[in-house]
């Protein structure tokens, strides 16, 4: 017997990622002004020093494109029984993890970057039970 159905431990890690990005768009758009210069800090020694705004910005479009992703995975995967969309909000989830990967290897945050591996395992156990 189970709560959800057959794809429990996909929904499980479906709704981990909504509430991980969604809180974290929240976040983002209520303390805009703190987030930039927190960031600006973070990566003062890097390429990415001049372009914060515009790379926040970039990074707030892909989670809130991964947020509606997933919300609509979700809905297929629990009412439909169809994967495809689920996959695909992972696939997506996957690279922006990439990216922020990217970024903490480049400010030199291996503490960080070690803590977005976690969160990858995560994706791609997802995607691979969806496989």
């Amino acid at each position: 017997m189970s709560i959800f159905n057959a794809n429990s431990a996909v929904i499980l890690v479906l709704l981990f990622f909504i509430i991980t990005f969604f809180l974290s768009v929240i976040e983002k758009i209520a303390d805009w002004k703190n987030t930039i210069a927190y960031y600006t800090n973070h990566f003062k020694n890097t390429i990415l020093y001049k372009m914060i705004p515009v790379v926040m910005i970039q990074v707030l479009i892909f989670e809130i494109a991964a947020v509606i992703l997933l919300c609509i995975g979700l809905y297929f995967l629990v009412l439909e029984d169809t994967i495809a969309i689920a996959k695909i909000s992972l696939e997506v989830s996957a690279i922006i993890l990439l990216q922020f990967l990217i970024g903490q290897r480049l400010a030199k945050d291996y503490a960080g970057a070690m803590n977005i591996t976690v969160y990858f395992i995560l994706t791609i156990i997802g995607i691979f039970l969806l496989t």
